[in-house]
């Protein structure tokens, strides 16, 4: 039977289809890269992702993406470089690679002698790559050092130390803190991993990478550092970001109710304020959170903290435009000379004077019996980033891995 030459004009790719419209990622699909028949395809799928196949500069930096992804999983997905790694060898023939268009081929086996095996390595590879691309183009890393500042400060305002003793305090009201912790930027692997394991796979989608931790003494100075946030505008609640959200510490509903009666007993009673404390901290104690919820898979559901995330306004001024402003003052003293005419004739409208943007990050608050619990055993953050690990590599290796017939 002969097909008709208008059904090539019908025809879908129904894996690249679940991806755009059905919220599937990109790294789970049956096939990284659409068929590619050749180096021109190759360009023209380099040129809709954005980069320019022509340029040399280019070139080289996807090459360099390529060496780094080599060494990349050797150290973490290998057993080479990581004793719970797959006993794997990246094959041969993709260190014989010298231009990045050789990899698209290979990896819709559009190049000789090579086998499924090879097919599967290169899909691999380039899912890491584009990961590391996406972490190389976060224009945002570029501020990185003036967001810490900016996030970090607003906090350190308020946290005093007193004799030995660390406080959260305005100078009225004073909650003891037993640590203050800021979270320092992840390193460029740690990002890379998680992201690997992300649905949403881009760099700007990470949350956590600025973040502060307070550790307290109790379940109820744990609330009362997050209401003191909010009363000092430290936090915004409008900034919150909702599915961000998680409270295993505390179960709000029952404490609201129970919470009441402490204080309408206060009240009638004319409590000191160290009984009202005791009474409102025997009743935090049955207001134990439920395992479950809408939380991170690799987190233990004995893990115990309250953690949302916020956004804070970064306000960035560019230093170039003083240094250049600088520059055009000597210029106007000495307007004869051709450069200083040159320099007097630069249009500076387009150099940004101030930059503007929304940054994230998290905040946990904790209390020092939950914080030791969630350090030790199965809570302990070493298992959950091994936990990550092994779901980015159970995510990028599946098909090898079920095509070897092997196991994590």
């Amino acid at each position: 039977m002969v097909r008709p030459d208008y059904l090539a004009n019908y025809m879908f790719d129904w894996e690249i289809l679940d991806v755009v419209v059905s919220g599937r990622s990109a790294l789970d699909s049956k096939f990284f890269v659409g068929p590619i028949g050749d180096t021109s395809q190759v360009n023209q799928f380099l040129r809709g992702y954005g980069l320019d196949p022509g340029d040399p500069i280019s070139r080289a930096e996807l090459f360099g993406n390529f060496q780094e992804t080599l060494q990349f999983i050797k150290r973490y997905f290998l057993k080479e470089g990581n004793e719970e790694g797959l006993d794997l060898k990246i094959p041969n023939s993709l260190y014989m690679i010298t231009d990045i268009g050789e990899l698209f081929l290979m990896a819709t086996g559009q190049r000789e002698g090579i086998t499924k095996e090879d097919e599967m390595w290169a899909e691999i590879i380039l899912k890491i790559m584009h990961t590391i691309l996406h972490v190389d183009k976060d224009l945002r890393s570029n501020y990185f050092s003036v967001i810490q500042t900016q996030i970090f400060d607003k906090f350190y305002k308020y946290v005093t130390r007193e004799n030995e003793e660390l406080f959260l305090s305005n100078g009225e009201e004073k909650i003891k803190l037993l640590d203050f912790e800021t979270k320092s930027k992840k390193t460029r692997e740690s990002v890379i991993i998680k992201l690997l394991h992300k649905a949403e796979n881009v760099a700007e989608e990470l949350f956590d990478r600025v973040g502060v931790r307070f550790i307290t003494e109790t379940k109820f100075d744990a609330l009362r550092v997050v209401n003191f946030l909010v009363k000092e505008n430290i936090i915004i609640p409008h900034n919150v970001k909702p599915s961000r959200s998680v409270n295993t510490l505390v179960d709000l509903t029952v404490l609201k109710e129970k919470y009441q009666n402490v204080i309408k007993m206060s009240l009638r009673n004319d409590l000191a304020e160290d009984r009202f404390v005791n009474a409102v901290e025997r009743e935090i104690s049955e207001c134990m959170v439920g395992a479950g919820g809408d939380r991170n898979k690799h987190t233990s559901n004995k893990y115990k903290a309250i953690q949302f995330t916020c956004r804070q306004l970064i306000k960035y001024k560019n230093p170039f435009l003083q240094e250049f402003n600088d520059v055009r003052k000597v210029a106007k003293a000495d307007g004869d000379n051709e450069l200083a005419k040159k320099i007097l004739n630069l249009d500076v409208s387009l150099i940004a004077r101030d930059i503007r943007f929304f940054y994230p990050f998290e905040v946990q608050v904790v209390d020092i019996k939950s914080h030791k619990d969630n350090t030790e055993g199965e809570a302990s953050h070493l298992d959950y980033k091994k936990a990550q690990a092994k779901s980015a590599m159970n995510r990028v290796f599946g098909n090898l891995m079920k095509y070897k017939n092997i196991e994590a």
